[in-house]
């Protein structure tokens, strides 16, 4: 339950703000109004006539990074093997480089910038102009910031400031410095327009800085290679110039950059060449000197063919060996044979065939003799002639075996020196060997470096003869139909947030500056008397605004703040009402003449009492003249029936006046006289209404307030100061006033809004919803 009221409270608070906020600014809608036109119209004005159209151009371009791959690269990837590979975002800070802008400057001869004077602005005639202006030596240019001139068409000449007579396509000298004044391809027909026309010229680097500001390169996404171009100007064919100016530029740039480095590769290579050359000459000379002097052609064959050669030898010294020790065998086997036969050695190895011949018939022999030995005698001729021919044929193999020993001993001999020879050769060819693989070594590096030079060169050559950049533009620049700037529709937002900013500020400066009271709720504020009612003020300054017979919204206020008057305790037997104020000049004695006549036309008998002993009105405010009041009766001189007396304009209604003007007011409502006189008229009359002297000013109120029944206390609106209205609490606390109630009085329109509500309901109540019972019903009155 409680968080739903605190949520109620705060949805109330919030209405009500809102609604203050409404009553505070809203009576200004003309206002309001009024600076809208004037600004709206200022800006129209600025955007006409101060302000240029700025358009964008765009041009889109792929870059092939070798991160983010490029199928349709791999051909001149192939051929060309010296360009450097290309990372976009690199790229797209070289696009921007001011070493690019400052040649598309001049590229577009944009440091010679021609205008159109206008009535109110210049404008550019980049495209208007009949002829362009370039400089011999841009760098070198002397700035003018303007140099007027005329194109004579029949003559094909300029004029410049009407002195200087120029003949077009053709570099002259003038004061401005070495120019040449070329036709205008975007004015072709060389139309003459009717403004006047100049030129200036200032420095391209300064001109390229400028043009930066409106240039904006960056990537479709993350992970695309493609390239958006942006440039804002407010010629449009001139942003497309720059853009693709720019694009040219940069993959002439590139162009130039890969050959440049094209060729200083090229250059060092052969100049590395011809090092590398005269060296490797050098060194197959040496080797060409090593080999004939050191008899080795190939070392490493006839190493290998020494070795062969001891092997052989070492094998034929083998069979050598073996047959020696072959015929020792034999020879030892004959020597040593008795007449008894045996097996005869084996002659394996020996090549010679006479021997083997002999062998077998000694062989042969013995076996014939001993089967003779068996059969016959040692006589026996047969017998005798066997022996005889084995003892010829031992000495013819002996000799045999001495002639071959000999042969081979001599074999065996040349066999040893000749692997004498190779052992030798063959020990002094690792350090040959060694040499040579020095030598040999360093030709082979030589070799390969010149190998690679030559390689290089070629690859430089092709680099240089395949001259692709390694972009490609997939949109030229176009610029579109509409400027992007002045953002028009921001311009008027701006112009009416700047109305609105006035009005308010216009509105809280002559409010919040002003010490009076305005508002109900600064009342409310201030002090925790209720407000029984308001009275709007009325331009007809009229005195009594209530008539007899006639219905008008005033007399309606007056009938609500008369109904009002219950809240206070007002009935048949609480009749007393004392009316005061601050100060003077807020409309209590207004107050109090309109509300007894208020009171007497709804057929009570009232009385109006003027005790503002001080400065008494409400005669002039009845138009009556008594000549004897209040004053004398307290002063002793007159009976109540002597001071009252009726209004002849008001049915029911009865005045005292203030009578006789006493010197010491103050004094004379403290004899007691005037209990007399209110309990005289409390058993006379329906009603008692006294007016009194203000209560700040004076202490006549604190006195009165005693002897009344309730009391009400008049602010005005735009008059009573809001110190004194914080003051009244304060002062209450004090010198307590009885029952007191306040009247909002003299409530004006704000604004320049008139309605028949007035002030009050429109502007008051801004906080209606939490006053008490009795404001309910909001009284607005005009007065």
């Amino acid at each position: 339950m409680l968080k739903k009221n605190n949520h109620k409270l705060a949805e109330e608070r919030k209405e009500n703000l809102s609604q203050q906020l409404v009553s505070k600014f809203l009576p200004y809608w003309p206002l309001l109004l009024l600076f809208s036109v004037i600004f709206l119209i200022g800006a129209y004005f600025y955007l006409r006539y101060y302000t240029t159209p700025v358009y964008e151009a765009k041009a889109t371009l792929i870059i092939k990074d070798e991160k983010k791959g490029n199928e349709d690269s791999k051909l001149t990837e192939s051929l060309d093997m010296i360009s450097s590979k290309k990372i976009v975002e690199n790229e797209i800070e070289v696009i921007q480089s001011r070493r690019l802008m400052d040649n598309v400057v001049k590229m577009n001869l944009l440091y010679a910038p021609i205008y159109e004077q206008g009535k109110v602005k210049v404008l550019s005639a980049y495209t208007l102009s009949p002829v362009m202006i370039e400089a011999k030596n841009p760098d070198s240019l002397t700035e003018f910031g303007r140099i007027d001139f005329s194109y004579d068409k029949n003559n094909q000449t300029v004029i410049l400031n009407k002195k200087y007579r120029c003949v077009i396509n053709q570099f002259v000298s003038t004061p401005y410095g070495i120019l040449k004044f070329i036709p205008n391809k975007y004015n072709a027909n060389n139309n003459i327009i009717n403004k006047q026309l100049y030129f200036s010229l200032r420095n391209p680097k300064t001109v390229a800085m400028g043009l930066l500001s409106g240039l904006s390169v960056a990537p479709s996404s993350k992970l695309s290679t493609v390239v958006n171009l942006s440039f804002k100007d407010e010629v449009p064919e001139r942003a497309e110039d720059i853009l693709n100016g720019l694009i040219k530029t940069y993959e002439q740039s590139a162009i130039l950059d890969k050959n440049e480095l094209a060729r200083n590769t090229l250059a060092f290579v052969e100049d590395r060449l011809n090092l590398v050359g005269a060296d490797l000459a050098n060194i197959e000379k040496r080797v060409q000197q090593y080999k004939s002097g050191s008899s080795a052609v190939d070392i490493s064959r006839q190493g290998q063919l020494y070795l062969e050669n001891v092997s052989s030898n070492d094998q034929k010294l083998s069979e050598v060996n073996m047959q020696l020790s072959v015929l020792n065998e034999v020879e030892k086997f004959v020597s040593n044979k008795d007449s008894k036969s045996g097996l005869v050695p084996s002659t394996l190895g020996v090549s010679d065939p006479m021997l083997s011949n002999l062998l077998d018939k000694l062989y042969s022999s013995e076996l014939e003799y001993e089967k003779l030995k068996k059969t016959v005698g040692e006589n026996n001729p047969t017998m005798v002639s066997v022996t005889d021919q084995i003892k010829k044929i031992r000495p013819n193999i002996l000799e045999n075996i001495q002639s071959q020993r000999q042969s081979l001993s001599a074999a065996k001999q040349n066999l040893s020196s000749t692997n004498s020879g190779y052992n030798s050769m063959l020990q002094s060819v690792p350090q040959k060997e060694r040499q040579l693989l020095d030598i040999s070594r360093e030709q082979n590096i030589k070799n390969n470096i010149y190998s690679f030079l030559l390689q290089k060169k070629e690859e430089s050559g092709l680099a240089y003869a395949s001259a692709v950049s390694n972009s490609r533009v997939v949109d030229e620049a176009k610029a579109g139909p509409y400027p992007v700037a002045p953002n028009r529709k921001l311009f008027y937002m701006i112009a009416l947030v700047a109305a609105t900013g006035l009005w308010v500020t216009l509105i809280v400066l002559k409010e919040s500056f002003s010490g009076k009271i305005l508002y109900r709720r600064e009342i409310e504020s201030a002090t925790a008397i209720p407000i029984i009612g308001e009275v709007a003020f009325d331009k007809t300054k009229k005195k009594i605004v209530i008539e007899s017979g006639k219905r008008s919204s005033i007399a309606e206020e007056f009938r609500k703040l008369r109904t009002s008057l219950s809240f206070l305790g007002i009935d048949p037997t609480h009749k007393k009402l004392l009316v005061t104020s601050s100060i003077s000049g807020e409309g209590k004695s207004f107050i109090a003449a309109n509300l007894a006549v208020s009171i007497a036309l709804s057929g009570k008998k009232v009385v109006l009492v003027d005790l503002d002993l001080n400065v008494p009105t409400l005669s002039k405010l009845l138009d009556v003249n008594q000549e004897f009041g209040i004053a004398d009766f307290l002063s002793g001189n007159k009976y109540p029936e002597d001071i009252i007396k009726p209004v002849e304009a008001h049915k029911n209604l009865f005045f005292i006046s203030a009578g006789t003007m006493p010197e010491n007011p103050s004094e004379l409502l403290l004899n007691g006289k005037v209990h007399e006189i209110i309990d005289y008229l409390d058993n006379s009359f329906d009603m008692i209404i006294i007016d009194t002297s203000p209560i700040v000013l004076i202490t006549d109120a604190y006195i009165l307030s005693e002897l009344c029944n309730a009391t009400l206390y008049v602010i005005r609106h735009n008059y009573t100061p809001k110190l004194l209205v914080k003051r009244i609490d304060e002062n209450n606390e004090i010198n307590p006033i009885n029952n007191p109630a306040i009247v909002f009085n003299g409530v004006k329109d704000r604004g320049m809004i008139k309605n028949k509500y007035g002030y009050g309901y429109n502007y008051v109540y801004g906080n209606y919803g939490n006053q008490e019972k009795g404001n309910k019903n909001k009284n607005k009155v005009k007065s």
